[in-house]
């Protein structure tokens, strides 16, 4: 009994966390920031599920960018970061068949609409392999972001 209680709290307390980590959707509107649910249609841009997920120790972050991001000629900035339960940053991924190679998708410029992927190897920003477990990773385009949950399996 002690120990289901144990576990009980356990997962209430990352639930919690992933709560206080995910914006509501009043929070989204008022700072700029959007929800994964909300989609591309009310931000021109969508992050899309991780694959593959659970993964070890790989993955792959597609992402897409409408043309409505880029009706004023201007590029867009994109950033993907990774971060773990306690909302700690942990890596930056590589952006994927981008013309300026595969450099981390931080402040990136993207001219054209489309879908894009970024590469995560698994590793931290010291180059160690994370533990299992879960992780959150942010699209950013133009200071309005995305989230989404991926699971870290060993």
């Amino acid at each position: 009994m002690r120990r289901t209680l144990s576990v009980s709290f356990a997962l209430l307390s990352m639930i919690g966390m992933f709560a206080a980590f995910t914006p509501s959707p009043a929070q989204a509107q008022g700072q700029g920031v959007s929800d994964a649910s909300s989609g591309q249609q009310a931000s021109g841009f969508e992050l899309e599920q991780n694959y593959p997920n659970p993964f070890n120790p790989e993955t792959t972050i597609p992402f897409t960018l409408g043309e409505e991001l880029f009706v004023s000629g201007q590029p867009v900035v994109v950033s993907v970061s990774i971060f773990n339960l306690l909302q700690q940053p942990i890596a930056i991924p590589l952006a994927l068949r981008h013309p300026a190679g595969e450099i981390e998708v931080q402040q990136l410029e993207y001219t054209s609409p489309g879908y894009y992927e970024a590469f995560w190897d698994g590793r931290d920003g010291a180059g160690n392999q994370v533990a299992s477990g879960v992780y959150f990773v942010r699209l950013t385009v133009n200071g309005r972001s995305q989230y989404k949950r991926m699971l870290v399996t060993k």
